[in-house]
């Protein structure tokens, strides 16, 4: 990948403020403070991470973090140090840090992030300008303003939640009132545009939708972007009750159809819209991008599997690493206190790894401070409802029609096995307008591929394959024709 050059301070700078005769530690942290920048390479995943390190009177250091190519901005760091030429810096909501050495001849910060039981090398510049590490990245189907048809910022209240979330609303060109999608991203926090490695799914999604007579409404994760709310602390069902609201809020609309309004949900999205939609007379249909029909527990554990064998770990490990997995992952079933779960975790766990041969354990980064971490992660609101919900119980009482498609790439969500797990679940709640579609060489963004490795997501240009547009498009505008709803 090509990057745009980083402008890099002068040396003589720095070297003037190391060789002043009194070394203050005021001067000491206005030496490291400013904006610094770096690539993380995780299995072939190139993503940037930028720090922004800011300096008080009195010598004590803060900083905010972004992700750029995940579209995450202004994260919190619980702390910073810099004693000699030692840089720590603490990120408490990631489970993880960074951990570097300050060459004072180069300028560079060389270290390592660690998360989870993973260290990555990672060496941070200092940069003038945090656009001047923007990559130029070609992505052909994004649209280009202005657009072709009228575009609202919107905002709606979740009344249950007490939070107020924003969006933009795209209607199509005419008189309405208008089939209406509202678009429900995948886990973690999102933007509006659900923005990955320099992707736009939703954008690309909801102009494509747009263009073709269907109005779309998505809208900034709670939390995020510009909506309010706390994210952290959210479960899957929570998120569900923002989705809620977008649908209540399309209601009011004068232009939109509400005959025909219905849910999209990509990935953990696509159980939220059958958690909506189970038991309503409201919802018109939903529809399934690369959606679950399987627990979380199972979801996870595959993928985990499925990461590793991308990655040519020998089968023996992948074993191993996938039992100790099951073990914590039973674990999380006994419903036990969370602080019981994690001492229990860590305890089975640590002792598990008497099973890897040193080599392995540094090769893998499988430690017992990586078990600590996973411990903690494993018992935060939302992955632990997660890991136990079982999206069968929502689908059986969907009775709009539904369409679920997952692309036969896909190693997060595989379509051999969720996909069978929806339509039986469908059919045993009566359902009979649905359709289940395994989409040939498509990973889990909808994106043409060859092996669905997450390390292509940001290399492949194609945001999402005009055959997956086509298809949800066309779907939806079938109800209409058929007059179903």
């Amino acid at each position: 990948m090509k990057f745009t050059p980083l402008k890099i301070v002068r040396k003589a700078a720095a070297i003037a403020t190391v060789i002043l005769a009194t070394v203050s530690v005021r001067t000491a942290a206005s030496e490291i403070a400013g904006d610094w920048s770096g690539i993380l390479n995780f299995s072939g995943v190139e993503l940037r991470i930028v720090f922004h390190i800011t300096a008080g009177d009195d010598g004590t250091l803060a900083a905010t973090m972004d992700s750029p190519d995940q579209g995450a901005t202004g994260i919190p760091v619980s702390g910073v140090t810099f004693e000699g030429d030692s840089l720590v810096i603490e990120i408490a909501v990631a489970q993880g840090g960074y951990y570097g050495i300050y060459d004072r001849d180069s300028l560079f910060v060389d270290g390592e992030w660690r998360q989870a039981g993973f260290k990555l090398p990672l060496r941070l510049v200092r940069v003038d300008e945090i656009k001047s590490l923007e990559r130029s990245l070609e992505r052909p189907q994004e649209p280009e303003r202005p657009m072709p048809y009228p575009e609202e910022e919107v905002e709606f209240e979740n009344k249950e939640a007490g939070n107020t979330l924003a969006g933009t609303l795209t209607m199509p060109e005419g008189e309405g009132p208008f089939p209406t999608a509202v678009l429900i991203s995948g886990s973690g926090p999102q933007d509006r545009d659900e923005t990955v490695l320099g992707h736009r799914p939703f954008l690309v999604l909801s102009d494509h939708l747009t263009r073709n007579g269907i109005a779309v409404l998505r809208y900034d994760d709670r939390g995020f972007g510009k909506s309010g709310g706390v994210h952290s602390t959210a479960t899957t069902a929570d998120f569900a009750t923002d989705a809620r609201a977008a649908f209540e809020y399309l209601k009011t609309r004068e232009e939109i159809d509400a005959s025909l309004t219905g849910l999209i949900g990509h990935s953990e999205g696509g159980i939220i819209a059958a958690m909506v939609a189970a038991g309503s007379e409201e919802i018109a249909f939903i529809v399934m991008l690369a959606g679950p029909g399987l627990k979380g527990s199972d979801i996870l554990l595959a993928q985990n599997v499925a990461l590793l064998e991308l990655q040519g770990v020998p089968a023996d490990v992948v074993s191993k690493r996938s039992e100790q997995l099951e073990q914590e992952y039973r674990i999380l079933a006994e419903q036990r206190s969370d602080e019981e779960t994690r001492e229990t975790i860590v305890s089975v766990s640590t002792a598990f790894l008497e099973r890897y041969s040193p080599e392995e354990r540094e090769q893998y980064g499988f430690s017992e401070e990586g078990v600590k971490k996973r411990a903690e992660i494993l018992t935060g609101p939302w992955l632990r409802f997660f890991m136990e919900y079982d999206p069968s119980a929502a689908l059986r009482k969907v009775e709009c029609p539904v369409l679920a498609v997952i692309g036969d790439k896909d190693i997060q969500v595989d379509a051999g096995r969720n996909l069978p797990a929806i339509e039986k679940a469908l059919r045993d709640g009566g359902n009979k307008e649905f359709r289940i579609v395994e989409m040939p060489g498509l990973n889990h963004l909808f994106q043409t591929t060859e092996t669905g490795n997450p390390a292509e997501y940001a290399k492949i240009k194609e945001t999402m394959s005009p055959a997956a547009l086509e298809m949800v498009s066309c779907w939806i505008l079938s109800l209409q024709t058929e007059g179903k709803r």
